[in-house]
């Protein structure tokens, strides 16, 4: 007899694309606010900058977009230095799904993505 275990669920959304309310407890990503976007937008959203890579990172992904790999690694090892993302993995644990709002539109690399495994595994850890 196997037992279902409630696997979090993290879901991603470009701020652009979405409006408030939101489904599910939503935290807006990014260091710097979106061009464009109204602060009354994402109402309801929290605004977790701390939990963006730092100016320098993010700088030099955006100078070279294809060392993808060296960005996650010291993306990874930033989050793993500070511990502003607990706020999420906190209501995350309470109510089992959180929306990461991100303005890149990059879907594919992104800090969200990599955000999003990590806290995945901070969850499973």
């Amino acid at each position: 007899m196997s037992t279902a275990i409630d696997v979090p669920r993290i879901h991603l959304q470009r701020v652009y694309d979405v409006h408030s309310p939101f489904a599910h407890p939503a935290f807006l990503v990014d260091r710097l606010w979106q061009r464009g976007v109204r602060k009354a937008r994402p109402e309801g959203a929290q605004w977790l900058k701390e939990v963006a890579p730092s100016t320098a990172l993010r700088q030099a992904f955006h100078a070279a977009p294809d060392a993808w790999d060296t960005f996650v690694t010291q993306y990874c090892a930033e989050l793993a230095q500070q511990r502003h993302w607990q706020v999420i993995t906190s209501v995350l644990a309470c109510s089992g799904e959180v929306t990461l709002l991100y303005a890149s539109k990059e879907p594919q690399r992104n800090h969200a993505q990599v955000l999003r495994d990590f806290l995945l595994a901070q969850c499973s850890a």
